[in-house]
């Protein structure tokens, strides 16, 4: 472990300073799964309170960075999964990541759809359509808890197809011929409900990323999902483009004719 100390004239609080330093610390020398120095032997390094150090420590466990095992300390988490953003299944998604998708069935049946699922789908409230409820893993680590619906016109049957361990995208395009040609997706940030806490081994309160997604087939819907994803385990990467000016114009000079607003 390099040799450095806290600053004690820094503005910068004293946990954060020791975050960084952990940061460095798993980026650099430690492997995941890793165990890190105890509580003990980071007051004893870094002089610091034991309840500065467990601050520090505490954040990177509510960032998914470290995890926690009773009685034998703290390791190494893996690092976060990046959300696609582009239509695939999330079987596709960890198997192209190398690691072992997993689904589990928690609810399956027929039901009427309500307001808002038959507006997602296109149908009239009461439309006949196959509700899924399944948790999702990888590498047997619960990863989301996926809420599906496909109008039953679409895919007549598909309450009798067994989806465990398997690709929903899949099945609808070889046992129904439904070959989706696009996507789109809302994400957004919220708390993980009681009941899906446990299902994904998260503590009450903790943040999900919370994300609803329409997928269509020749331009009509044929399928509306809503999932808890584990806001330790995911993260969102954009690119993103600078804006381009016209040929004719250059920075910081407008039109003639103008006011310069717009």
């Amino acid at each position: 472990m390099k040799s450095v100390s806290i600053d004690p004239q820094s503005a910068v609080p004293k946990y954060s300073q020791l975050r960084e330093i952990l940061l460095d610390l798993i980026d650099a020398e430690l492997a995941y799964d890793a165990l890190i120095p105890s509580e003990r032997e980071l007051v004893d390094r870094y002089g610091l309170s034991r309840m500065t150090v467990r601050q520090a420590i505490n954040h990177l466990v509510a960032e998914g960075r470290l995890y926690r095992i009773a009685g034998k300390g703290t390791f190494v988490a893996r690092p976060k999964v990046e959300m696609p953003l582009r239509l695939t299944s999330f079987t596709e998604d960890m198997l192209a990541r190398g690691q072992r998708p997993g689904s589990r069935d928690l609810e399956r049946r027929v039901g009427a759809a309500g307001g808002k699922v038959a507006k997602g789908l296109g149908l009239s409230p009461g439309d006949p359509v196959h509700m899924m409820v399944r948790l999702r893993t990888a590498d047997e680590v619960p990863m989301a808890v996926e809420r599906s619906y496909i109008p039953v016109l679409v895919a007549p049957g598909l309450d009798d197809v067994t989806l465990t361990d398997r690709s929903l995208y899949a099945i609808l395009e070889e046992r129904f011929g439904i070959e989706l040609d696009h996507g789109e997706q809302t994400i957004e940030a919220g708390i993980v409900d009681p009941d899906d806490a446990v299902l994904l081994e998260l503590r009450p309160g903790s943040a999900v990323l919370l994300v609803e997604r329409r997928a269509f087939a020749e331009g009509r819907p044929v399928e509306l999902t809503v999932s808890a994803y584990r806001g330790d385990r995911y993260q969102l990467h954009v690119g993103l483009d600078a804006p381009r000016l016209p040929a004719t114009q250059s920075p910081g000079l407008t039109s003639s004719g103008g006011d310069g607003h717009g």
